[in-house]
């Protein structure tokens, strides 16, 4: 299950990323563009850029059962 959420999260990331680097008009980014203008106004593109690459990077490690493994 480790593999498949981690793939999941890293294309969460993705997304995040490929969204805020073209300023997509999907409908549920732009939903997330509107809560997140509430705190940071004009920098929106650049948090959502951010976080897609620090979801992308625990994703990966994610799946390769670097992080978040049983003991």
């Amino acid at each position: 299950m480790h593999i498949l959420f981690g793939i999941l999260m890293a294309l969460i990331g993705l997304f995040f990323a490929a969204s805020a680097t073209l300023r997509s008009d999907f409908i549920i980014y732009k939903l997330l563009v509107a809560r997140s203008q509430i705190l940071w106004r004009d920098r929106v593109y650049l948090f959502h850029q951010v976080v897609g690459v620090i979801l992308i990077v625990l994703g990966l490690l994610w799946a390769c059962e670097v992080i978040w493994t049983e003991a």
